[in-house]
């Protein structure tokens, strides 16, 4: 039952909206320095961050790595809280030289799980940033779940409202094919849909979602 549902709200989201075309960025690099600066601030503010590193010639591991703390942050500025931006790209990619010779390419033989772990194991990188960068930057089959997810599944009540992230994602992950392509649109279908509809005081009329049912009481409307 929550497969055929799952199943029909991408269908009616994707018939609605078309494909996002996420995740942007044109280097497996960029996507993942693209999903650390987009924790708290809006991708257009990314955008700036993301426009002053190529600016200034220094968007590969290798240049961050080099790159004094002090100047990745004033680049990185628009993106907000850059000081702590800044800490948790370096702590990325401290950790990508210190086990890795810095070299993405030799992350592709980890598995997925074992993958996962070590980026959670990261000082700031959390749950949503770690799945982001699997799915769009490695091509792994894992559900990222964020705010929009998370009201979405609840409002509709396709599982509990105490529900927490790992049982969000198992939600789709056990009713969905692992196709990448398949989480990574629908992914950025549930954030289109969260942004324009069902923000915190919901805006159901002309929803492509408003004929499914609503079963949480109010307060979560």
């Amino acid at each position: 039952m929550i497969s055929k549902t799952l199943t029909e709200i991408y269908q009616l989201l994707f018939d609605r909206f078309g494909p996002q075309h996420w995740w942007p960025g044109e280097t497996r690099f960029e996507i993942i320095t693209g999903a650390i600066l987009t924790q708290n601030t809006s991708w257009a503010n990314v955008e700036k961050a993301i426009t002053n590193l190529k600016s200034a010639d220094c968007l590969t591991p290798e240049k961050l790595y080099r790159l004094d703390p002090a100047q990745l942050a004033e680049l990185i500025r628009p993106a907000g809280y850059y000081n702590i931006k800044a800490k948790r790209l370096k702590n990325f990619i401290n950790w990508l030289f210190d086990n890795y010779d810095g070299e993405l390419a030799n992350l592709e033989t980890i598995d997925t799980d074992r993958l996962r772990e070590e980026l959670l194991a990261i000082k700031g990188v959390g749950r949503e940033t770690a799945d982001s960068i699997l799915l769009y930057a490695f091509d792994r089959p894992i559900f990222v779940v964020d705010a929009y997810t998370a009201r979405i599944v609840f409002r509709h009540g396709l599982i509990g409202p105490d529900a927490d992230y790992e049982q969000l994602r198992e939600l789709f992950e056990s009713s969905l094919p692992a196709d990448t392509q398949l989480y990574n649109e629908y992914h950025a279908l549930l954030v289109r849909v969260g942004k324009e509809f069902c923000k915190p005081k919901a805006r159901c009329p002309d929803c492509p979602m408003d004929k499914l049912p609503h079963t949480l009481d109010a307060e979560y409307l």
